[in-house]
């Protein structure tokens, strides 16, 4: 045992019993608080102790929950009209899959093929005019595209003449004439530039602000060109054609003489290849389809297959949506029907039924909501597929003029 351990305590404490009777009220308090802060009442060791603060919560449980995610991160599912918004008639159009015979110009005018004559009908006020009708040495039309101004619209000819005409006017600006040898089935334009594709196998380059209009050839092709379609930056071009070929093609090396030499060659598909369309929000991307029932899409820079689907029918025609990353295509026998996908997981949103022969041509209206199908069931049909237009807010009005309240101040 410790003895000056033990007498140390004792006296010590003797000491302290002494001092604290002299001991003011304030150093009492002092010496009290400095004791809690030094920790030196061992009693409250595992003591019980009230309940803690409830910690914050850094993320709401609410916003954790399936539902509550849902609303506030992911887009609602919209509603897909099944049923057409109006259907006219399109007697003597012809049941030919190489054809292209329907536009939609940026002047909101639909403009359709019908045998030897073209029609244009106004969607803003469902007027119809009749723009020309070709003899038989000229005709049947075989092609039909808007330039990009909506004011001037191409024509292919089964004499291998293509015309450029003023839709305002009624008037031929002029004829293209002198590249190709048979009929012209596809158009497609670059700005100034018309591409034409032909049965002659040819596709050329067409500047139509010059006299000497042919300004570039590619070939490749030794069947029937069916399908051209610039891409939205114009500087790469797709042809497909009856040969099952798809090729693409680079504008800077389209040449005079000898053709130019192709991007990519593509021999993926084993029948026509006639539908295509450049990805609006996806650079490098073009889908393509044809009579083997199947929907590809390319890496164009690589000319790789990133995918391909098998849609159970002849494809006929192709359109992206430039709102929803979403694909329409149109389609053959048996069930004649459009078909909505999303991209990139290419499940079937919608299936629109409203033909009864296969739906060869499409084109998508200038506020990219509705489209218009014709078939060979000799039917134009509409439909608000790929959402509502958004409707212009009103303009203020103003006051002529200039200080409305002048003569209100004296």
């Amino acid at each position: 045992m410790d003895f000056d351990y033990a007498r140390s305590l004792l006296t010590g404490g003797k000491k302290w019993k002494e001092k604290s009777a002299v001991m003011s009220a304030s150093s009492e308090a002092y010496q009290k608080l400095l004791a809690e802060a030094l920790d030196m009442n061992r009693s409250r060791i595992l003591a019980f102790k009230n309940k803690p603060p409830t910690p914050v919560e850094l993320i709401p449980k609410s916003w954790l929950s399936p539902t509550a995610y849902q609303s506030k991160f992911i887009k609602p599912c919209r509603s897909i009209p099944k049923t057409c918004q109006r259907t006219l008639d399109a007697p003597n159009i012809s049941d030919d899959y190489n054809l292209n015979l329907l536009d939609w110009g940026a002047n909101d005018v639909v403009a359709i093929a019908l045998s030897q004559t073209v029609y244009l009908w106004n969607a803003s006020n469902g007027s119809i005019t009749e723009l020309v009708t070709f003899n038989n040495e000229e005709g049947p039309v075989t092609s039909v595209s808007w330039a990009p101004d909506g004011q001037s619209i191409a024509i292919g000819l089964q004499n291998s003449h293509v015309q450029l005409w003023d839709s305002s006017a009624q008037r031929q600006l002029r004829t293209l004439r002198g590249g190709h040898r048979l009929r012209v089935g596809s158009l497609a334009w670059n700005n100034h530039v018309l591409t034409t594709g032909g049965m002659d196998c040819m596709v050329i380059n067409n500047d139509v602000r010059l006299r000497s209009h042919i300004v570039g050839t590619y070939r490749g092709h030794h069947q029937e060109v069916c399908g051209l379609k610039w891409s939205p930056s114009g500087k790469q071009l797709a042809s497909g054609g009856n040969d099952n070929l798809l090729y693409l093609w680079d504008r800077s090396r389209a040449s005079l003489n000898s053709g130019a030499q192709w991007l990519h060659k593509i021999e993926a598909h084993t029948a026509t290849v006639k539908a295509l369309a450049w990805c609006p929000f996806q650079a490098n991307l073009l889908a393509s389809g044809g009579s083997d029932r199947c929907v590809k899409f390319w890496n164009t820079c690589t000319g790789t297959c990133l995918n391909s689907v098998d849609t159970g029918s002849q494809v006929c025609a192709l359109l992206w949506s430039k709102r929803e990353r979403e694909l329409l295509s149109s389609h053959g026998p048996a069930e004649n029907q459009l078909i909505l996908w999303k991209y990139p997981s290419m499940r079937r949103m919608a299936e629109l039924s409203g033909h009864t022969s296969r739906v060869l041509f499409l084109a998508q209206s200038p506020d990219e909501c509705t489209v218009a199908s014709a078939a060979a069931d000799e039917r134009l049909v509409f439909w608000q597929v790929f959402g509502i237009p958004e409707v212009a807010k009103p303009t203020p009005k103003t006051s002529s003029e200039p200080f409305p309240l002048w003569h209100g101040i004296r």
